[in-house]
């Protein structure tokens, strides 16, 4: 099965931070049972990858284990001023539809699109 686990939760509340572990927490779920897994930062969501950067954040040890799936919106992360930290971070920079991931793309191949 190949699956793209989107997060598009933004920094700011307590309720971002649970739909970022939840989507953490699928991905995961999904590799260890043989999925094909990608997870794709969108939107404002493309801040997490520095926070998740901070080796004192609660979720750094899963997300080490899920970034080498990862990948982040070019266009987003340029907008929320975050893409030299992506770029430094070695998250894969995705724009394949003007600059942004395609989401019908990967649905087009089959992918299951989940939102976060």
């Amino acid at each position: 099965m190949e699956l793209a686990v989107v997060v598009l939760a933004g920094t700011e509340t307590h309720g971002d931070l649970g739909r970022l572990a939840n989507a953490l927490e699928t991905a995961a779920e999904a590799a260890d049972a043989g999925a094909d897994v990608e997870l794709v930062f969108d939107g404002a969501a493309v801040r997490w990858v520095a926070r998740l950067e901070d080796p004192d954040h609660k979720h750094h040890a899963l997300w080490r284990g899920l970034k080498p799936r990862a990948g982040a919106c070019v266009y987003c992360a340029r907008a929320f001023g975050v893409l030299a930290v992506v770029r430094a971070a070695g998250v894969k920079l995705l724009n394949e539809h003007r600059g942004h991931p395609s989401l019908y793309g990967r649905l087009a191949r089959g992918a299951a699109v989940l939102t976060f």
